[in-house]
């Protein structure tokens, strides 16, 4: 018999003039992985900060165990076994796994005798409870992310945490990291904590969940039952969700088609990679094309040296050996302003760092990368003689505001007040400005909801049907089968296979692992 870990009642939240959260309700039981859905926006990440004690509500009650908690704090949700782990883990990359542990579950004392030994004895007892073989001694800087993400769930066990909140775990993970990661869910659901579990992949839903909550605009969508297996706790008396239901239910419309319709147009080669190779990239004779009027989709498991190829073409870790033909003519690309000058345009994938400056406002950041020499008619329009016309600029970043529907106050809005997928759209559209040849798009839509996830790939198809060359990386595997034209593999740094557009996912997804095109056949869907 299931109890309820935690009940939030009617809980509201505002800030000034916004209301974040309205007369939400929400329960957790013990042994069930809970999914929290939502545009971005919607109120998900309010929610997260009441449970753990960030935010207070103005309204309603939280419960924890079955009693109603007042004043949450941080401190006090992590003595009440509510654990967090983000998305990017909140560890010390300087400290060792051990000592990394040890903050998160030893008293603080300035007199406190450090007993080296029993903390490493507990960091390596709790990580073989996950299954992991991970030195205690190793620095958390030098483990890849899946790593990290068990020493966070680790430390959450070593407080007894009853509440995991885990906030889009998979979204830097291979297909087996991820399989793995499930494993793990499962296994801490079975020793009877709850799970919310937060994503903008649909399909994992249908995977580990067991009861899905769809927030919209900061209100409370519904809650249903997952159909996954016959052992999934019967906690709901709704009827199993479909795919489609949920998407309406989160988008509040229905969307027959996730992915737009392709026209198979493509034209002249725009570029050419003839054994390519970037030593300090890791890549090794990478053969390519790319064609107007075609997206190719570029697969492959994180570490396949897709970024780093996407970072060669770009002139930000140039190539060593082999030939660039761009439009017809051998190029070498040395800098990003090579890159941008030949019609080259890069949307990378880590848009907090590299795609936007979340601190300056939409109108600095949509004209960031107009020059004369990729942009003349533009430059000259908004810095005549060289001058910058703060009035020009603020209303040509209105017009691309409206044409691209980024959702804001205004131009003068900062972008990390933005959502995820109104950011991702301001990095794409600040470079179409330049009107590129060839657009590199690398993870366009990861971390984004699935309204913002479908105006992002009818924004790709329409670029791709006007004649544009996009290169496409991605390592959502239904992304690239419904978004491209042609599909190339890599994997260790080159390119392994290349498919049409009608490939099934094994042979797709063999390719990436290095197994023969029938080795997954009878595990795909």
């Amino acid at each position: 018999m299931s109890t309820v870990l935690l009940r939030l009642s009617g809980v509201s939240k505002s800030f000034g003039a916004v209301r974040a959260l309205r007369d939400v309700s929400f329960q957790l039981h013990s042994g069930e992985v809970h999914a929290l859905l939502g545009e971005n926006g919607a109120g998900k990440t309010t929610l997260i900060k009441i449970v753990t004690g960030a935010h207070p509500p103005d309204a309603g009650t939280v419960e924890i165990a079955g009693q109603a908690v007042r004043h949450l704090t941080p401190a006090r949700a992590h003595r009440l076994g509510v654990a967090c782990i983000y998305q990017q883990p909140a560890l010390f990359p300087d400290l060792t796994v051990a000592e990394n542990i040890a903050l998160r579950l030893e008293p603080l004392h300035p007199l406190r005798r450090v007993r080296w030994t029993s903390r490493r004895q507990r960091a390596t007892a709790l990580l073989l409870r996950l299954g992991a073989a991970i030195p205690p001694d190793a620095p958390v800087g030098a483990l890849s992310m899946p790593e990290q993400q068990l020493v966070e769930i680790a430390c959450a066990l070593g407080a007894g945490a009853r509440i995991l909140i885990m906030d889009e775990p998979t979204a830097a993970l291979s297909p087996r990291e991820v399989a793995r990661l499930f494993e793990i869910i499962r296994t801490v659901r079975a020793n009877g904590a709850g799970v919310i579990y937060i994503t903008h992949r649909l399909e994992e839903v249908f995977q580990i969940a067991d009861r899905v909550t769809v927030l919209r605009d900061g209100e409370c969508v519904g809650t249903r039952c997952v159909l996954r297996d016959a052992a999934a706790p019967a906690i709901s008396k709704e009827g199993p969700l479909s795919e489609s239901a949920l998407i309406a239910m989160m988008v509040g419309r229905e969307m027959t088609q996730l992915y737009p319709m392709r026209r198979g147009c493509a034209g002249e080669t725009v570029l050419c990679l003839r054994n390519l190779s970037c030593s300090a990239g890791g890549l090794r004779n990478v053969n390519l094309e790319v064609r107007a009027g075609e997206v190719l989709g570029l697969a492959g498991l994180v570490g396949a040296g897709r970024t780093e190829l996407a970072r060669a073409l770009f002139g930000l870790t140039p190539a060593d050996a082999g030939e660039i033909v761009f439009c017809g003519r051998r190029v070498v690309i040395r800098s990003p302003r090579d890159a941008m000058q030949l019609g080259i345009a890069c949307v990378p994938e880590d848009r907090r760092r590299h795609g936007v400056i979340p601190e300056m406002t939409l109108t600095h950041n949509l004209t960031l990368a107009i020059q004369r020499a990729n942009a003349p008619d533009l430059a000259r329009r908004l810095f005549p003689g060289g001058w910058l016309r703060p009035r020009r600029e603020r209303a040509w970043a209105s017009e691309e505001i409206r044409k691209f529907d980024v959702r804001a106050s205004g131009p003068d809005a900062p972008v990390a007040a933005l959502s995820g997928g109104n950011q991702q759209k301001v990095a794409l559209a600040r470079w179409l400005v330049t009107q590129p040849k060839l657009l590199i798009l690398d993870e366009p839509t990861q971390g984004v909801d699935v309204g913002a996830k479908s105006e992002i790939h009818q924004i790709i198809r329409r670029l791709a049907d006007g004649g544009m060359a996009v290169l496409l990386i991605s390592s959502d595997l239904p992304e690239i089968l419904g978004m491209s034209d042609r599909i190339a593999v890599m994997r260790r740094g080159t390119v392994v296979a290349e498919f049409t557009a009608t490939a099934a996912p094994h042979e797709v997804l063999a390719a990436a692992l290095g197994l023969g095109p029938s080795s997954l056949r009878s595990e795909s869907p």
